[in-house]
């Protein structure tokens, strides 16, 4: 049975209207210009045959019942269905503050976006014939009351029961939570590991289970695409960091079962406040990246004394917008051996992706690209 559908992802908004903004000097959101990138990625996606639209979490910056309002307000406007999870920014605290809304508040402000029952925070949805979407939520919290990123037990029990039950539909997961590593050693990496999913091999082996091939996360603010052993994690760099991107996707199967997405990544260029939003975007990614970049290169593995790291630092001024803007090639040969390889394994290349033959050139899948199902 042939099937075709179209449907956009835009992750990471971290909306904040301007009376809820308040400045950190190491912060690398941009957060103010979300308000109007998004209204701009809108325009755009409303000019499309959309099908749907997902938006895997960390709606809003610091979870701001005024932000969750707003939001709710414009999604109920667009003309296409739209589904949400939370990120950790959208539920920080378990109970409500001054500043944030409850754990168990997310789902009430969406009910009209995928939480048709606000006393689960995890979903099934139909949304084509043959095509369902199951959105999870990824934002635990532990004995001490602090925010942790798994799946707990009794989800991943919903979880099973209701893929068991999809076995002759196609499936697409949400979770805000990377659930394959995007970055080397991802999951043990001290600074890399709060963005993946703490039980992700228990998810990966569930979604193999089943079948379900296509999982779409966020968090990371990277563009990226991740496969392992069937499972590819597509994962939206945020609106609000560079390169302030959003993706485009199109569903294939023919009449002989072959099954493809083609997706065609955008980037917002230009809003009022920042005119030229990308060059001014990568440059304050820059100018806040020192303190990140000495954690790098002092931490495991490479385990540098500061004194070069504090020498090495400044020619990784734009390391990371480099690998956020997806289908990066770092190389730095002036560096120790041992260094330079390091950095390189942050790159695009194609010894990580054991299914290309090739090392050593680029695989540039991770912006535009048309992954072959089966």
């Amino acid at each position: 049975m042939t099937l075709n559908f179209r449907f956009a992802v835009v992750s990471d908004l971290h909306l904040a209207l301007p009376h809820t903004i308040w400045d950190h000097p190491n912060r690398f959101h941009l957060v103010e210009v979300s308000i109007s990138a998004f209204q701009s990625v809108l325009e755009h996606l409303t000019q499309l045959d959309l099908d749907f639209l997902l938006l895997p979490g960390d709606l809003t910056q610091h979870g701001e019942p005024e932000n969750h309002a707003w939001l709710q307000q414009c999604l109920a406007q667009l003309p296409f269905p739209v589904y949400v999870v939370p990120g950790n920014h959208d539920v920080p605290v378990l109970l409500a503050d001054q500043q944030s809304i409850s754990f168990a508040d997310f789902p009430y402000y969406y009910t009209k976006f995928g939480y048709e029952d606000p006393q689960q925070i995890y979903y099934i949805r139909q949304l084509l014939p043959g095509v369902k979407l199951i959105g999870l939520n990824s934002n635990s919290f532990n004995d001490q009351g602090e925010q942790v990123g798994c799946l707990d037990a009794k989800q991943l029990r919903w979880l099973e029961e209701v893929l068991a039950a999809s076995v002759d539909e196609l499936v697409l997961v949400m979770v805000h939570h990377n659930v394959v590593e995007h970055l080397p050693n991802q999951s043990n990496h001290p600074l890399a590991n709060r963005y993946m999913l703490a039980n992700s091999a228990e998810l990966l082996q569930l979604l193999r289970r089943y079948g379900v091939k296509l999982v779409f996360t966020g968090h990371l603010h990277v563009q990226d695409i991740a496969y392992s052993d069937g499972v590819y994690d597509i994962t939206t760099g945020s609106l609000v960091s560079y390169p302030h991107p959003y993706r485009v996707l199109e569903f294939h199967r023919d009449d002989q079962g072959k099954e493809s997405l083609q997706i065609i990544s955008h980037r917002v260029e230009s809003v009022p406040e920042f005119p030229d939003l990308q060059q001014s975007s990568r440059q304050w990614m820059g100018d806040r990246s020192f303190p990140f970049l000495i954690k790098l290169l002092t931490h495991s593995p490479l385990n540098l004394p500061l004194s070069q790291a504090k020498e090495l630092a400044p020619s990784l001024r734009e390391f990371w917008a480099t690998i956020a803007d997806g289908d990066a090639v770092l190389d730095y040969p002036h560096f120790p051996l041992e260094v330079r390889r390091y950095i390189q394994s942050y790159g695009a290349l194609a010894q990580q992706n054991p299914s290309i033959a090739t090392s050593g050139t680029p695989t540039l899948i991770d912006n535009n690209s048309t992954l072959l199902l089966s």
